[in-house]
């Protein structure tokens, strides 16, 4: 199953992603593959729409290990967004 999630991220993730010259969403990918070890891949190497942000998430777990992975996801975005907060 496909997923392609939008992600509203805050300026200062912004600005630390032009930081490190690199798209948002790919500054927000990275971040969530080296904290839970989740490959997402970034919507910006779809076509996305100026301005918003995405990715691509690919679910190939067992069914019973979903909540899981659901959990580690939730709890980066959270520990994300409390760290870039404007």
């Amino acid at each position: 199953m496909y997923l392609f999630p939008r992600i509203s991220l805050p300026e200062k993730a912004i600005k630390a992603a032009q930081d490190a010259k690199t798209a948002p969403d790919a500054f927000y990918c990275r971040r969530l593959l080296n904290a839970t070890g989740i490959v997402v891949v970034p919507g910006s190497g779809f076509g996305q729409v100026p301005g918003t942000w995405h990715f691509r998430c690919t679910i190939l777990p067992q069914e019973d290990k979903i909540p899981a992975v659901v959990s580690r996801l939730t709890d980066f975005h959270k520990s994300f967004m409390d760290e870039f907060r404007d």
